[in-house]
């Protein structure tokens, strides 16, 4: 088993100011399976984290992964096709690459539970026939 981690819940534990640290800080430190980033996720983070946090936490966030903190997902040609058919999917309710390639890389790994803050786009998604599990609540 593995919690696939969405931006937000990255952002909000690594940012100090961000009213979600506390629960997300807690979330990650508190899990035992391992804590699977999608890759994408990463371009994302990048930019938040530069733009409102400082390029020292970037750092201490790619530190954290060498020392094997969190797992990188790369996407392959599948789950890439497989994002790119969620965000046709839901055109009605646009998803960017980033949260498609999150829900993709939770069907990938036959995971339903995802971290994410962004509850708009994940309550609708499904992996399957299931929906997915959001943490934190």
């Amino acid at each position: 088993m593995a919690l696939v981690v969405d931006t937000g819940v990255l952002l909000a534990a690594l940012d100090e100011s961000d009213p979600d640290h506390r629960v997300c800080r807690e979330l990650l430190e508190d899990v035992t399976e391992p804590l699977v980033v999608p890759a994408p996720v990463l371009v994302e983070l990048d930019y938040w984290l530069r733009k409102l946090a400082g390029v020292d936490v970037w750092l201490t966030f790619c530190e954290e992964v060498n020392a094997g903190a969190y797992r990188i997902h790369a996407l392959d040609d599948v789950t890439l096709l497989a994002a790119a058919r969620l965000q046709a999917t839901y055109a009605d309710n646009p998803i960017g690459f980033v949260d498609a390639a999150v829900a993709a890389t939770c069907a990938a790994l036959g995971e339903d539970r995802v971290a994410t803050l962004d509850h708009r786009h994940f309550r609708v998604l499904r992996v399957g026939d299931r929906h997915l599990r959001i943490v934190p609540d």
